[in-house]
């Protein structure tokens, strides 16, 4: 008995001490030429934005956070630069477990950011790169539409309107299949939910009944299946 008592005491020290598991992610890298600051590791557990832990930056930019996930998710890394400007301070990235690497330089956060490590966001940033086009696409549209030097008639203007509303089909069509061809990605759920949820409720249950069964369960998987629910009242 004392022996059993005594096996189980040092089972509870070894979970204590908190050493990494499974769905342990580490997040380490660098921040080029920072030499004050904070930085912020956070996500958005239900609707609000949380930070799960910080750190003061003092003249080095090498940073490292541990976190325990219970699926992959998005986070954020955030920048603290005291300089009373919020532009450029947050890195978007989808995190799973594993040592993620983010490498990138204080006065080009965001937009220089190189993060490797997670497959997840290797989907996110191919996903970005192609909608990227139709937004500039977009842009273009507008541009032509609003141009002063070059006054547009009816006609002109609804054939712009009708490439605008072209575009933005082709852009849901590509969104709507980019989940369903990455249907073992947790990149599909989370397409559904933040790029599409507009879209036909039919395809939206296509997606979700096309997610394997580790994606459905994870945590877009499942607000996935609840936003189809409610949907469907």
């Amino acid at each position: 008995m004392k022996n059993i008592f005594f096996l189980s005491a040092i089972t509870l020290l070894l979970l204590s001490c908190g050493g990494p598991t499974e769905n342990t992610m580490k997040v380490t890298g660098n921040v080029k030429g920072l030499k004050k600051g904070t930085l912020y590791l956070q996500h958005v557990p239900d609707s609000v934005l949380a930070t799960i832990d910080s750190l003061q930056i003092d003249g080095d930019g090498n940073f490292s956070f541990t976190t325990e996930l219970e699926s992959p998710e998005i986070f954020y890394l955030y920048l603290d630069k005291k300089d009373a400007n919020d532009i450029n301070d947050r890195i978007t990235f989808f995190g799973e477990p594993g040592t993620i690497t983010i490498n990138t330089t204080w006065n080009t956060f965001d937009t220089k950011a190189k993060i490797e490590g997670s497959e997840t966001q290797k989907k996110l940033e191919e996903y970005r790169q192609m909608m990227s086009k139709f937004n500039m696409k977009t842009l273009e549209i507008v541009r032509l539409a609003n141009d002063p030097n070059k006054v547009l008639d009816s006609v002109q203007l609804d054939s712009m309107q009708r490439l605008s509303n072209r575009n933005l089909q082709r852009s849901y069509a590509f969104s709507l299949n980019y989940a369903l061809n990455n249907k073992d990605s947790y990149i599909a759920p989370y397409i559904a939910l933040n790029e599409v949820p507009d879209a036909n409720v039919k395809y939206l249950d296509s997606i979700y009944g096309s997610l394997s069964t580790e994606v459905a369960e994870s945590k877009y998987g499942k607000q996935l299946k609840t936003y189809l629910e409610n949907l469907k009242k």
